[in-house]
């Protein structure tokens, strides 16, 4: 089976929906009501999908510091991946017997990058998000499905890559160095520290330059070419070093999948992002 890579077209899962190597995760969220993706999700969903929270699987309980989304529990996510049947891509497995996982979201890819680049994290590599999300599938007319999977078993190793993920120590020692780039992911206005919706304290982390995640896609969902993304990330090709934040470690993820699909390297995520570092500004 050949897969693409990072991104597929909804046509090609609509091909191989039903491979039995193909998982689909729905990761529908919104930050100011949190049980609204669930409830999308049991009205309707890519059939076969199943439902995943940033709050409670993609994410662990915020604590005094570390940001508003913590990284997982490495285990319980584990366990809710085996439950969907992920049997992980890595040395000890057969490339025949491991699974494609693909997640989606309504949000421009918000979410559903946020299982990507844990994935990637955790050593799984064959992952990818839906173009076009949620609205993409509807608008092609494929099916969609109000049935509950049942839980599966898979076989999911989890294999942390530690070097992906920076601190709030790591950014503050590295963060002017010759060579390094510091990406903040947030809108320009939260950037310049004109409005703060979320966060107590408005601004950014000194030295860091504004991407917003929302830049790379179109308004509607869909991805910008691997042309455009090239173009648009051209200022990495002179970095040593990229480190790239948000407000959580969530949106930041997409700039990261984009970085990829212009054909650059996985850069460092500051999962704490903003909300972390607040913690030293207001102590």
């Amino acid at each position: 089976m050949t897969y693409p890579v990072n991104l597929v077209s909804p046509a090609w899962l609509a091909a191989h929906l039903d491979h039995k190597q193909v998982v689909v995760a729905d990761c529908r969220f919104a930050l100011a009501d949190p049980g609204q993706g669930h409830q999308q999700y049991q009205t309707a969903h890519i059939p076969g999908a199943y439902y995943l929270d940033l709050n409670q699987d993609l994410s662990s309980p915020r604590q005094i510091q570390g940001g508003r989304h913590p990284l997982p529990d490495i285990q319980r996510l584990s366990h809710r991946l085996n439950a969907m049947g992920v049997i992980s891509a890595n040395q000890t497995n057969a490339d025949a017997t491991a699974t494609w996982v693909v997640a989606y979201d309504d949000s421009r890819f918000a979410f559903a990058a946020r299982l990507w680049w844990l994935l990637k994290y955790l050593g799984h590599d064959r992952v990818a998000v839906l173009d076009g999300g949620w609205q993409g599938w509807v608008q092609g007319e494929y099916p969609v499905s109000q049935d509950i999977p049942r839980p599966k078993t898979g076989q999911f190793v989890p294999c942390p890559n530690p070097a992906m993920v920076a601190d709030r120590q790591a950014v503050s020692h590295h963060k002017d160095s010759p060579g390094v780039l510091l990406i903040d992911s947030r809108s320009p206005e939260r950037y310049r520290g004109e409005v703060e919706p979320i966060d107590p304290v408005a601004g950014h982390i000194p030295g860091a330059t504004n991407y917003f995640w929302q830049d790379v896609s179109s308004a509607d969902g869909w991805m910008r070419s691997p042309t455009d993304l090239a173009q648009y990330w051209a200022g990495l090709d002179t970095a040593q070093s990229v480190m790239v934040y948000c407000g959580s470690g969530v949106t930041a993820c997409v700039n990261l999948l984009a970085q990829t699909l212009a054909g650059k390297p996985m850069a460092q995520l500051y999962v704490g992002g903003w909300s972390d570092w607040c913690t030293a500004l207001e102590s």
